[in-house]
């Protein structure tokens, strides 16, 4: 079984390196691009079905694929961004969000903790194993989960975790054994 993910093609809010978590906010034409892109690197994967996250930014990702491949797409609320609650919107090199950033159970103010984000996906990724068993399924979602999905089938040290980052339209392999 073969898992591939996905991140959402370019929003206007990765262009201006603001942090984005559920804020929903649509592709730019850029983000189209790599959405077709990214359809045509994938048709020819064998791939059985598609997970997307509801944030629209992936959905429409997950949608030109679905179309290009002709296979179908589900939603589902656990591969949803991490909520960086209060730091929404700000610069990605802000000087706290990078502090809260490096302390995995930290959550964010009226947010969620990365932890608590690895939980949910985890238990995703779990649930896909044992019902799609055979199966290979591609995963569209967000930065913040494209690392926890990596984390789950890769060790990572606490750096190399901080630092991985999924460009957007970018496509990685995993697989279960």
């Amino acid at each position: 079984m073969i898992i591939y993910t996905a991140r959402h093609g370019q929003t206007e809010w990765n262009a201006l390196h603001k942090v984005c978590g559920r804020t929903d906010v649509d592709l730019t034409p850029e983000g189209y691009k790599q959405a077709e892109a990214l359809a045509e690197n994938v048709s020819g994967c064998r791939i059985h079905m598609i997970y997307s996250s509801p944030l629209r930014r992936a959905a429409e990702t997950s949608r030109i694929i679905s179309e290009r491949m002709g296979i179908p797409y589900f939603t589902d609320n656990r591969l949803m961004e991490q909520d960086y609650g209060i730091y929404e919107g700000v610069d990605r090199k802000n000087e706290d969000f990078l502090r809260n950033k490096k302390n995995f159970a930290f959550r964010y103010p009226s947010g969620e903790s990365m932890m608590q984000t690895a939980v949910r996906v985890y238990g995703l990724l779990d649930e896909i194993r044992e019902k799609e068993a055979g199966k290979n399924v591609l995963l569209v979602s967000h930065g913040g989960v494209c690392r926890v999905i990596r984390s789950y089938f890769v060790d990572m040290t606490n750096e190399e975790y901080f630092n991985y980052t999924q460009k957007n339209g970018a496509l990685e392999v995993y697989e279960y054994r």
